[in-house]
């Protein structure tokens, strides 16, 4: 098996419903979404799936939440915006997109700060 991992940014806004501290104020991020896909086989040339071609996918989906008010976007006007959340929507929204045969989604890790997120997997 092969792991393929790119990282996308995003810029945007949330607020935690029900939270009762400060992060249930409207406030943004600087958001980081590290994406992994797994490979059994590489391709003739030795890759498994394009960087620049998943980065491409991962973007178009991310596109939806940047610089957004996340508790506006679907789901997340009903489903508290946490980092938890989001990665499964974006797990969610890329494995129809990526999976085939040969490829799968592993894992979405969604970072608020460079030192704390939460990450999504099957």
């Amino acid at each position: 098996m092969y792991e393929v991992i790119v990282k996308s940014t995003f810029s945007a806004a949330h607020q935690l419903r029900y939270h009762d501290g400060k992060y249930e104020n409207l406030h943004g991020h600087n958001w980081a979404a590290i994406v992994t896909v797994e490979t059994k086989e590489l391709d003739a040339i030795g890759v498994g799936i394009d960087f620049v071609e998943l980065k491409k996918i991962v973007e178009s989906v991310l596109s939806r939440l940047d610089y957004k008010n996340i508790n506006e976007v679907p789901p997340f006007d009903k489903k508290n915006p946490s980092a938890e959340n989001i990665a499964r929507w974006l797990f969610d929204g890329l494995v129809p997109i990526i999976n085939s045969e040969n490829v799968k989604l592993k894992r979405i890790e969604i970072k608020e700060f460079d030192d704390s997120g939460a990450a999504y997997f099957v």
